[in-house]
């Protein structure tokens, strides 16, 4: 048996669905589940934020989903929280296909929504964004800058493509140019503060444009007015 989390699902034909789901030690899967009768349907369980346990059957990208259980209750997101888990959910779908294992991104994912259950703060979708970059293998390095001298608080960052965060000499005139190594440790040691979060914001955007490309993301809408992500 597998386990994992439906991110979407949309109706497909026949009384079935196509779910989007992240599985444990696979990644992004995309299989059919027939959603069963009135007695036994499995509607209630194909939802976001449920765990679930379940079979995968086929050989093709497009599985059969099979065996369909909750593993145990759904994560209880409400308000900023619950905006925020559609915001994961899309990022996942946008920027994982189904031939990109991403293996490793079922325990961060599980870690943030339990965080954001508990209680809200940006950083959580900061280090998820990180974590889902690093597995990508477009994340620069936190740890050196490209001459592989230390990352320091102190210093001042320009962020290179292809090359990574440069050092710079900051003044006033460059200062939407470059990134603090105080905000840059914080995030690479996943201690941000609320004095961070509007330059990790601008980072992580910079950095996840050219995986999503032009076509806005639907769940930032609902931050339209909270501007959270």
């Amino acid at each position: 048996m597998e386990r994992g989390y439906v991110l979407h699902s949309r109706h497909f034909r026949d009384g079935s669905v196509i779910v989007n789901l992240l599985v444990d030690g696979k990644g992004r899967v995309d299989a059919v589940a027939r959603l069963g009768g009135a007695k036994n349907s499995i509607r209630s369980i194909i939802q976001p934020f449920q765990p679930i346990i379940f079979m995968l059957q086929g050989k093709t990208d497009l599985k059969n989903l099979k065996q369909v259980e909750a593993a145990s209750p759904a994560v209880p997101l409400t308000g900023d929280c619950l905006y925020s888990g559609l915001y994961l959910n899309e990022l996942l779908i946008r920027c994982l296909s189904v031939q990109h294992s991403a293996e490793n991104l079922f325990f961060d994912y599980h870690r943030t929504l339990i965080a954001m259950a508990t209680e809200f703060n940006q950083s959580q979708l900061r280090y998820f964004e990180h974590a889902l970059l690093k597995e990508l293998g477009t994340m620069p390095s936190l740890d050196f800058d490209p001459s592989d001298s230390p990352i320091t608080a102190s210093g001042f960052y320009r962020l290179e493509p292809d090359h990574g965060f440069t050092p710079v000499i900051a003044t006033a005139f460059n200062q939407h140019r470059f990134f603090t190594g105080e905000m840059l440790v914080a995030l690479n040691q996943r201690t941000l503060t609320a004095e961070h979060y509007l330059e990790a914001k601008k980072l992580m955007r910079q950095l996840l444009a050219p995986v999503l490309g032009d076509k806005p993301l639907h769940s930032r809408s609902l931050f339209a007015k909270k501007p959270k992500i």
